[in-house]
């Protein structure tokens, strides 16, 4: 794992060879903190420390890589959301870039997207952003001195709110034509290139009642015509749009992604059958949907086997062949099972291993530096945790089992005394408690050190609440209606616990900068009350009161996430007594507009 700084919400990755020494590098655009993240590659998997390269307050959300002065040196260009732009950095090959050069992409355009082609057919590179605010596509023509003309824009339609682009040849005429995912009139838009510097009006294909969110171009069905992808936002879908070769579109197809928030697409051959496989990113589930490709269409959902009463998953790849696998918690058959990727899109069937009494919350991390994932599991019903070393072959070792408070309900993993070994966290909820177990770095862990919390805790997160690059603990407690803060120290201990009211019986508890200060906020999803309560921080690790805003009935499960591409977090709520969950959008001031 390679930090990218506190706070510094990474919004896009790429990579490319920066220094020209044949080992290619990583580039990473951090939202949150204004710069660009370069890790130079060694060669053999690992990386150096990240170098930034300031972008002011220009919000970087997204990044490319693309050598504009034809120099052979890679430069990087940003879509730059918080000062409507796009910068470039000329790479000088020697781990340097120049200063940013900046063109402006209109007042209020907030680019969401970044594509380089030759639009114009004259040898130059040209730019073209999403212009999100504006409702247009925007055209940055490269000149012979490698420099930019001023942005040519041409309209998306009203309301349409552009989010991503891609290009290709979509009627075979020799000039890249591009595709646009248009967040708010729920389209994909299609502008076909005359070849001339303009670009016929669009032409749009409705994708129903979701936000198309990523979009791409590749030919799925082998008939030497471009198709396109789109992942949409607000239904449990993705639609593939067959070319004609002429410039249109046959109607979107819908495939099933059981997730209301995909994000991302990726296209590769997964099952070597020399046909193109999806890949989706779900944000609300923490899964990946897999499609595999058939020349009609694509497969199905496949479902696997689990032990009894599953309550909690997790992936990661546990045989390091790059393929991800599962890990579940099944409370009644008290175990865990394994199932591993083949990288086909299918999996084996589940490998069982022993776990205490009522396993109920799954974690996964290398707990013995040897690169293979081990996991942790909390069991309910024995007060303790159980943790199974991992194989090379995704197999795993007998549990070893740590004691832990009384009936432990969560688990979380994260590195609390900075010496680059994970360890593990607790809520222990008839004890009222966290256990805080120090991993020793070969698989084992100390006792527990427990630190008190409120009455009844039942979630816990960790994050850096003060500001001081040292994990701390929050913790939801239900019957006392609070939340614990516990500071870190840095060594693995913590400070006693601080209160903060809530409403009454929170059962989620999640962390995020809610009103863009850098400083970590809290949003607990309060069972009983129907409502979530909002405590905003301060940076040094003390909360204002809470603000509540109503929600479903028993509202149980609580994430945050940017869910109308506005780049201000959002709040989603599951109730589980109403059947439904509850859209707040956040205002980027630490308030919320009242429930969707």
């Amino acid at each position: 794992m390679h930090s990218t700084g506190s706070y510094s919400s990474p919004y896009m990755v790429t990579v490319g060879d920066f220094n020209n020494d044949h080992r290619l590098d990583i580039a990473v655009a951090n939202f949150g903190t204004n710069n660009i993240g370069i890790f130079h590659g060694y060669g053999n998997g690992s990386f150096e420390s990240q170098i930034q390269l300031s972008t002011g307050s220009s919000r970087p959300i997204t990044i490319i890589v693309v050598d504009f002065n034809n120099d052979s040196i890679l430069d990087i260009a940003t879509a730059d959301h918080g000062t409507h732009s796009v910068s470039i950095f000329y790479g000088y090959g020697h781990e340097n870039f120049s200063p940013p050069v900046t063109y402006s992409t209109g007042y209020d355009s907030f680019p969401s997207s970044l594509f380089a082609g030759d639009f114009n057919n004259d040898n130059y590179v040209d730019l073209v952003v999403a212009n999100y605010g504006t409702n247009n596509i925007g055209i940055l023509f490269g000149k012979s001195n490698r420099t930019f003309e001023k942005q040519i824009t041409f309209s998306t339609g009203l309301g349409s709110h552009p989010y991503s682009v891609a290009v290709g040849h979509f009627n075979d005429d020799g000039f890249i034509d591009i595709a646009i995912a248009n967040s708010g009139t729920y389209e994909i838009g299609v502008l076909l290139n005359k070849g001339n510097g303009t670009f016929a009006n669009q032409t749009t294909y409705s994708i129903e009642s979701a936000f198309p969110y990523a979009i791409d171009v590749v030919d799925f069905n082998q008939d030497n015509r471009l198709d396109i992808v789109v992942t949409n936002n607000g239904l449990e879908n993705i639609g593939v749009l067959l070319g004609y070769g002429n410039g249109h579109f046959e109607n979107p197809m819908m495939y099933s992604t059981l997730s209301y928030s995909s994000i991302s697409v990726a296209i590769g051959d997964l099952d070597k059958d020399d046909r193109l496989d999806i890949v989706v990113v779900n944000n609300d589930t923490g899964s990946i949907d897999i499609l595999l490709r058939y020349f009609e269409g694509f497969e199905n959902q496949m479902k696997y086997s689990a032990g009894s009463s599953p309550q909690d998953v997790a992936v990661g790849d546990f045989n390091n062949d790059t393929r991800l696998d599962i890990v579940i918690a099944n409370q009644d058959s008290n175990d865990v099972s394994v199932l591993l990727g083949n990288g086909d899109g299918s999996f084996e069937n589940q490998t069982r291993y022993s776990a205490g009494s009522h396993p109920t919350s799954v974690a996964v991390g290398d707990f013995n530096n040897d690169t293979r994932l081990d996991i942790v599991v909390v069991n309910w019903n024995s007060n303790d945790v159980s943790v199974l070393l991992g194989n090379e072959d995704g197999s795993f070792e007998n549990q070893t089992r740590y004691w832990a408070g009384s009936y432990p309900v969560y688990v979380v993993v994260g590195d609390f005394n900075n010496d680059t070994r994970l360890d593990t966290v607790v809520a222990n909820s008839r004890s009222n408690d966290v256990s805080v177990l120090l991993g020793n770095g070969d698989g084992s862990f100390e006792n527990q050190t427990r630190y008190s919390a409120g009455s009844y805790p039942v979630s816990v997160v960790v994050g850096d609440v003060n500001n001081d690059s040292r994990l701390d603990i929050v913790v939801a407690n239900s019957f006392s209606s609070d939340v614990s803060v516990l500071l870190g120290n840095g060594d693995g201990s913590f400070e006693n616990q601080a209160k903060y009211s809530t409403g009454f019986s929170p059962s989620s508890v999640v962390v995020g900068d809610f009103n863009n200060d850098t400083r970590l906020d809290i949003v607990v999803a309060d069972k009983v009350n129907t409502d979530v309560s909002v405590l905003l921080g301060n940076g040094n690790g003390s909360f204002e009161n809470q603000i509540r805003y109503s929600v479903g009935a028993a509202p149980y499960s609580v994430v945050v996430g940017d869910f109308n591409n506005d780049t201000l977090l959002d709040i989603i709520v599951a109730n589980l007594y109403s059947n439904d969950v509850s859209i707040l959008l956040g205002n980027g001031d630490g308030s919320f507009e009242n429930q969707i």
